[in-house]
C-alpha cells in the first residue's frame, strides 16, 4: 500500500521535490494552506509540518494517521493528553536548531549590553557620541534549561570569556557549564545573573517559571532573554519590572500572545528588543530539518519504526 504524506509550510513545495526525489514510491501532498491540509489530511498516514501548525481540527480529519514529523524542536501542543491518538508515533527535529538560537542569543545580548537603540538614535542624528561599551567578557550567563540548545549557547559564551550557570529540572551537570542548579534554586541563580537567558520547553512545570518572585531577585543592572515559549514568563510581571526600572532590559523573541497585540508596551520600551519569532528559523532551515525528515522517513517506509530519530514519549 502507497504510503501518503501530507506537507504544511510555506516550504512546501521545496520539501515535497527534494522528498519526491528520493522516494518515487510515497505520495506527497503539499500545502501552505491550513485550510488546504485539513480537507487533505483525509486519507494520508504521515503529516510533516511544524508542532504548533497542527491543528486538532487537522488531526481529527486524519483518520489513518500513524505518524507526525514535528519541523520544530518543541512539540508541546501535541503532547497534551488527548490531543494525538495513542498510535500515533510523534518525532521532533530537535538537534538542528542550535546555530540559529545561538546567534540569536547573541543578537539579543549584544544589542542590549551595548546599547543598540542608543547607537540607531545617533546615528539617525548623525551625533557622534562614543562612549566605553560594556563587554560580554566576564558577564555571567544563566541557561534555564540544560537541553541539545543550551549546551550549544553555552559553548559559545565560554568563547566570549563568560561564566556559565545552568538550570535545569534534571541534570546535574553539562559540557561548558560552570555550574548546574536544580530548577527549586532558580531564584539564588537568577541573582547572580547579567543575563538570565530561557531555553527551557514549556510544559505544566514550567508555566511562568520565571514570575514575579524570580525577577525580584535579578540584579537591576541585568537583561532577561526569552527565547523559549511564552508561558514559560509571566509577561505582565515582566513589563511591570521594566516599567519601574527594577531590571535592565529584556530581549523578547517570544510572546503569550502572537502576533504581539500593537497596543503591548514592551513595542515602546528602549531597553526592550523585540524579534518576531525567529529564533529557531534560518536561510538554510529546509536543509537542516531534513537531516531528521530524511531518515526519518526511510525508516518509517521500511517498517523501522524503532529507528525513528527524536522520537517523543507520551
Amino acid at each position: 500500500m502507497t504510503i501518503k504524506v501530507l506537507i504544511l509550510d510555506v516550504n512546501a513545495q521545496h520539501y515535497r521535490d527534494r522528498l519526491a526525489r528520493r522516494f518515487p514510491d510515497i505520495a506527497f501532498h503539499h500545502t501552505s494552506s491550513h485550510h488546504d491540509a485539513v480537507a487533505l489530511a483525509a486519507d494520508v498516514d504521515v503529516i510533516v509540518a511544524l508542532g504548533h501548525h497542527i491543528s486538532r481540527d487537522m488531526i481529527a480529519a486524519a483518520k489513518n494517521l500513524r505518524w507526525i514529523q514535528a519541523l520544530t524542536t518543541g512539540t508541546d501542543t501535541l503532547t497534551p493528553p488527548g490531543v494525538l491518538p495513542p498510535h500515533v508515533l510523534l518525532t521532533s527535529t530537535r538537534g538542528i536548531h542550535g546555530p540559529q538560537m545561538s546567534e540569536m542569543a547573541f543578537l539579543h545580548m549584544l544589542a542590549l549590553n551595548r546599547d543598540i537603540d542608543r547607537l540607531r538614535r545617533n546615528q539617525a542624528e548623525a551625533k557622534w557620541d562614543p562612549w566605553s561599551a560594556p563587554l560580554l567578557h566576564g558577564k555571567i550567563i544563566v541557561i534555564v534549561g540544560l537541553g541539545v540548545l543550551g549546551e550549544h549557547l553555552a559553548a559559545r559564551c565560554k568563547l566570549f570569556g563568560m561564566t556559565v550557570l545552568g538550570v535545569s529540572g534534571g541534570r546535574g551537570a553539562a559540557p561548558n557549564f560552570d555550574e548546574v542548579h536544580p530548577r527549586g534554586a532558580l531564584a539564588e541563580v537568577a541573582a547572580r545573573a547579567d543575563f538570565l537567558m530561557l531555553l527551557v520547553p514549556y510544559s505544566p512545570e514550567t508555566h511562568h517559571l520565571v514570575d514575579a518572585m524570580v525577577l525580584s531577585r535579578m540584579k537591576p543592572t541585568a537583561f532577561l532573554i526569552n527565547l523559549a515559549r511564552g508561558g514559560v514568563l509571566d509577561e505582565a510581571a515582566l513589563i511591570e519590572h521594566l516599567q519601574a526600572g527594577k531590571i535592565a532590559g529584556a530581549g523578547l523573541d517570544i510572546f503569550q500572545q502572537q502576533p504581539l497585540p500593537k497596543d503591548n508596551p514592551l513595542w515602546h520600551m528602549p531597553n526592550v528588543v523585540i524579534t518576531p519569532n525567529m529564533g529557531g528559523r534560518s536561510d538554510i532551515f529546509v536543509e537542516q530539518t531534513l537531516t531528521v525528515v530524511e531518515p526519518n522517513l526511510e525508516a518509517f517506509a521500511q517498517g523501522r519504526l524503532k529507528d525513528l530519530r527524536n522520537l517523543v514519549a507520551r
